[in-house]
């Protein structure tokens, strides 16, 4: 595998000196002439082809970036690959240890895939609204000399690693060590650094620590299989820094999933194949739900020893998470903060961190091997019930839509169903717009159709950081999701959806301008 890891060219010549000072780094980096900073080191990561339209991404003035954007685009740059520069922007300022920077990796994958749902107008609408916040975040952290991520040399391919290693490696706070045996990996093959990489994630079971190295691993896709070790750097370095508030209950998981995976001999064995019927999967969500993080755990390993697939097990996972979203009773006073009020569900709410977190677990062991494809389900039960028991009394709470509200919902046509779920979610009506949706999956109304209608609002609103991540959770959760409970997550996004709104996402009027979106 060719790797990202290169070392940066120095302008030749007073000629470009001169030309690169008399028109400026953006625009030089149209022409394919990287700009250089006095604090340019031989170390500084460097992607080839790819430099010049990451160096726009990162030195393009905020205030011009839309337009900037909108004419690469009619000049015949693919939105593809305007993300992907993106991408590549990000990791190399932030390299997973800015929290917006983070979040705003974390939404890149999903705003590509909810323009592919989106009329050919209005497509670049949600790629372009991460991407300004994006650049925006970069050059609030300090542009181009405040670069996280820098080029390594690779270690010998004769150099095993093991994730084993690795995870003792971090522990020790080393991270010169980390990035040359991470490196060491990354030449093993793609698949043996995300492996190990995973022993270092299940070292604690946190929703960013979980859900960035899916989406770092899903946005490869789109960037390249060649960058993969840039887009992986980021969690090992999260983790790196996570090492610095280490607790002693970290180690408590990790012994249950020792014990768990030795009594159901789970090493070695293949992933079984067992379906699963509706009740199985009723009961093994309830059963993570209300139990506490090691009985959670160990009816997953259970349900694995037995043979049940995995994809499951990992329904019952999302479906115990999104009772949290609908049971949850918002933002209490003393938490809120701009953009969210009490009594919002948006954002890091218990509910959409915990919706985020199952769907990333199921995922690591959709594309995991051996031991983590086991782990990560079972680490996944045990952060879902360690997170409900953080706020115990949510398990009393009724879930949304109530019983008034449900029946308050009369009407069984299409269209008068989806104006009343315009106006719910337009007047921040949480359990009302559940309502809603809910009476649409009992009525038969097309799941396009309620998705159509809340994709318009996870791209004009701002979402705090969340609204392209959790809507393409649900979305997947929906269609991984056997039709008997699908209609729940679908239900929860309406909620999420009507809190969020009244808040636009910046950047997003003037990119409906330039794409002369109505």
């Amino acid at each position: 595998m060719k790797t990202t890891l290169g070392r940066r060219h120095f302008l030749a010549g007073v000629g470009k000196g001169t030309l690169l000072a008399t028109i400026g780094p953006a625009f030089a980096s149209d022409l394919g002439i990287a700009s250089v900073s006095k604090t340019d080191a031989p170390d500084l990561l460097n992607f080839q082809d790819m430099e010049p339209l990451v160096c726009f991404m990162q030195e393009t003035p905020v205030a011009k970036l839309q337009a900037a954007l909108a004419a690469k685009l009619a000049s015949g740059v693919p939105l593809r690959k305007l993300l992907a520069a993106g991408a590549l922007a990000n990791a190399r300022s932030f390299g997973g240890e800015d929290y917006v920077g983070f979040h705003t990796m974390m939404a890149l994958g999903p705003a590509l895939k909810m323009s592919g749902k989106l009329p050919e107008k209005e497509a670049a609408l949600p790629v372009f609204k991460v991407l300004y916040r994006n650049t925006n975040r970069i050059q609030e952290h300090g542009g181009r000399e405040k670069e996280v991520l820098h080029g390594m040399p690779a270690e010998s391919g004769a150099v095993v690693v093991s994730g084993e290693q690795l995870r003792d490696t971090v522990r020790s706070k080393d991270k010169a060590a980390a990035e040359r045996q991470f490196a060491a990996l990354v030449q093993q093959g793609g698949e043996a650094a995300f492996n190990g990489l995973l022993r270092v994630v299940q070292e604690d079971t946190e929703v960013h620590r979980t859900v960035l190295p899916y989406r770092a691993w899903d946005l490869l896709e789109v960037v390249g299989q060649e960058h993969a070790q840039t887009l992986l750097r980021q969690s090992l370095r999260y983790c790196l820094n996570a090492e610095s508030y280490r607790r002693p209950e970290w180690d408590e998981h990790g012994k249950v999933l020792t014990k768990l995976l030795d009594e159901h001999h789970l090493l070695g064995k293949d992933p079984g194949t067992r379906v699963a019927g509706d009740g199985f999967v009723e009961e093994l969500s309830r059963n993570i739900f209300e139990g506490s993080p090691a009985q959670a755990a160990s009816v997953v390993a259970a349900a694995l020893a037995e043979g049940f697939a995995p994809s499951a097990i990992g329904e019952a996972l999302s479906l115990a998470a999104n009772q949290l979203v609908l049971r949850d009773r918002g933002r209490i006073p003393a938490w809120e903060a701009p953009g969210k009020p009490a009594g919002s569900v948006h954002g890091d709410s218990i509910g959409v961190h915990a919706s985020d977190s199952a769907n990333a677990w199921r995922n690591l062991s959709r594309m995991s091997q051996g031991r983590n494809v086991h782990a990560c389900l079972i680490l996944g039960a045990w952060q879902m019930a360690r997170d409900t028991e953080n706020q115990i009394e949510i398990r009393k709470w009724e879930t949304l839509p109530t019983k008034y509200q449900a029946n308050a919902v009369t009407s069984k046509e299409p269209g008068a169903l989806l104006n009343a779920l315009d106006e719910a979610v337009r007047g921040n009506l949480q359990g009302r717009a559940s309502a809603v949706v809910q009476q649409c999956g009992l009525q038969g109304v097309a799941a396009e159709l309620i998705f159509g209608k809340l994709l318009q609002f996870a791209v004009s609103e701002d979402g705090a950081l969340h609204a392209e991540k959790y809507f393409q959770t649900v979305w997947d959760d929906f269609h991984s999701t056997r039709p008997a409970f699908r209609w729940r997550h679908l239900t929860a996004l309406a909620r999420v959806t009507a809190s969020e709104f009244g808040r636009p996402a910046p950047g997003q009027a003037e990119a409906r301008s330039l794409l002369g979106v109505v």
